[in-house]
């Protein structure tokens, strides 16, 4: 790609994780089109500004459109892949949507100034939007799920993250954008717990101390590694980043899962073997121990595309 030509991404999708997160879900007042267009490509520019201001605590934030409410907002072009969150569920396994016209993600490394911020966007928002949902994550022990066991392991690296998560020259008006699709787990640590840690570590298909991933011949079909590690028609991985963060009080606690991307299939695939399985019976049997309260899909445009969308 011609570095020249790249719109400029919204850093937060590709930033490597911090200490603490904030999420906040809105929905659009009726007939502010005209109003929030110019308001987004202001918000979406002053927290990649603010990237630099709050540099030494690693700030950085992404603002997304909900796929229900992308036309409204946007009518004169849609991303080719961008379409509402794939609620499936089988037996006891539910994987809900609950679409969100608007998501704003913010993290930092200080939670004061996450504050601040998340205060100062819905100040810029006010009257055109309400706050619907909003949830505050944070970095367990080393990147760890409330699970015990590391999280992100398979994340792509380095520059590969871009290549990952963002959209290239298939779609040309909406390179440099991401596809986004976030769901809110709740765990059920008092059941997680009472398992014996070979009886987790088989459902992780990791061990849980030193985080080292089974050999493949001794990765259980029902492990949540084996149902998530997909391979496409030509054995290409199909990657996401996962830019997901535990949320919670003692009460509800859980995963923030977040999955950035260059496309929605990968997600999409992966959400399918989880929930429905292989054919064979072989789901993720993570699932007995969390459920999923919400499924919303968003996508996540270029810097450059809001601003030429108020013009």
């Amino acid at each position: 790609m011609d570095n020249q030509v790249m719109p400029r991404e919204q850093l937060g999708v590709c930033a490597e994780g911090n200490l603490h997160s904030v999420y906040l879900m809105f929905n659009a007042n009726e007939g502010v089109e005209s109003q929030l267009r110019p308001c987004l490509a202001n918000v979406a520019q002053y927290v990649y500004e603010l990237s630099d201001q709050y540099a030494d605590s690693a700030f950085n934030s992404f603002v997304a459109i909900g796929a229900n409410y992308w036309d409204s907002l946007y009518p004169s072009a849609r991303p080719a892949q961008l379409k509402p969150f794939p609620a499936m569920n089988a037996d006891n396994r539910d994987a809900p949507a609950l679409e969100y016209d608007l998501f704003v993600h913010i993290r930092c490394d200080r939670f004061d100034i996450l504050h601040l911020v998340a205060n100062e966007v819905c100040q810029m928002l006010e009257g055109l939007v309400e706050l619907v949902d909003e949830e505050r994550g944070f970095r367990f022990m080393d990147n760890r799920d409330l699970t015990g066991f590391v999280d992100g392991t398979e994340n792509p690296k380095g520059r590969n993250r871009q290549e990952v998560a963002l959209v290239g020259s298939e779609d040309e008006a909406f390179k440099a954008g991401s596809y986004i699709h976030v769901q809110k787990y709740a765990h059920n640590l008092s059941k997680w717990h009472r398992l014996p840690q070979k009886k987790q570590e088989d459902i992780i298909g990791r061990t849980k101390q030193d985080n080292i991933e089974y050999a493949s011949a001794d990765k259980p079909l029902t492990s949540h590694i084996k149902r998530v590690n997909l391979k496409d028609e030509q054995g290409n991985s199909m990657e996401i980043l996962r830019q997901s963060m535990p949320y919670g009080s003692v009460k509800e606690q859980g995963l923030m899962f977040i999955s950035n991307c260059g496309n929605s299939v990968n997600f999409e695939k992966m959400l399918e073997s989880m929930v429905q399985g292989d054919g064979h019976g072989h789901h993720d049997h993570l699932l007995h121990f969390t459920q999923a309260l919400t499924g919303s899909s968003f996508f996540a445009p270029s810097l450059d595309f809001m601003e030429k969308a108020v013009d």
